[in-house]
């Protein structure tokens, strides 16, 4: 009795002498591997050839700092909270006197770590950050040997004050707007009808 439709028939096929001595086979096999010999390498000499990038990639992550070299980190915590993948921890800290050029607002985040194990890389972050802080650059993640190193700090993630880094491609085009209308500041609340009406 047949319960359903799909049942095979398997054949009991008994092999030739030259199926038994796998030779034909081989020869195939080797004829497929030789015409490979003489096609274009998909591979390329890295690092001292590159591929291009697409302008959006999303690689290291990077913290700002403003025109005059302070860190724009609030500590706020949305890019700890957005992250899908809770890579992101950071401990607040309170900016003490004589600390203005060192820190922008009066709470910065003292410490400020990125998984890059748990990261998937998503961009959730530097679009949670109200204060423009976090951004994705098109820099790869230096390969490590052993799990803590692929924990970042901050002295991994701030940038120098000396080599900034650009991340123009990053930031939205309404955001770029925004931040050219005399009088306001790009950290307020970002709304559509200011560039309309301003």
């Amino acid at each position: 009795m047949k319960l359903t439709n799909r049942s095979k028939v398997v054949s009991n096929k008994v092999m030739s002498t030259s199926e038994k001595i796998y030779l034909p086979e081989i020869i195939k096999g080797m004829l497929i591997t030789g015409s490979h010999l003489f096609k274009r390498r998909a591979t390329v000499k890295y690092p001292d050839e590159l591929r291009p990038m697409a302008p959006v990639y999303r690689g290291q992550h990077v913290l700002k700092r403003d025109e005059n070299g302070a860190e724009r980190c609030t500590s706020c915590g949305m890019c700890a909270v957005a992250c899908p993948a809770e890579a992101i921890t950071m401990e607040s800290g309170e900016r003490k006197k004589g600390e203005e050029h060192l820190y922008r607002e009066e709470k910065y985040a003292r410490i400020y770590e990125i998984n890059m194990l748990r990261c998937i890389f998503c961009g959730l972050c530097e679009e949670a950050c109200p204060k423009e802080a976090i951004f994705l650059t098109d820099r790869l993640v230096d390969v490590e040997f052993e799990r803590e190193d692929f924990i970042y700090g901050k002295d991994k993630l701030v940038e120098k004050i000396d080599k900034r880094i650009d991340v123009t491609k990053r930031q939205t085009i309404e955001v770029a707007e925004f931040k050219k209308i005399p009088g306001t500041k790009h950290n307020t609340l970002w709304n559509g009808k200011k560039i309309k009406g301003h």
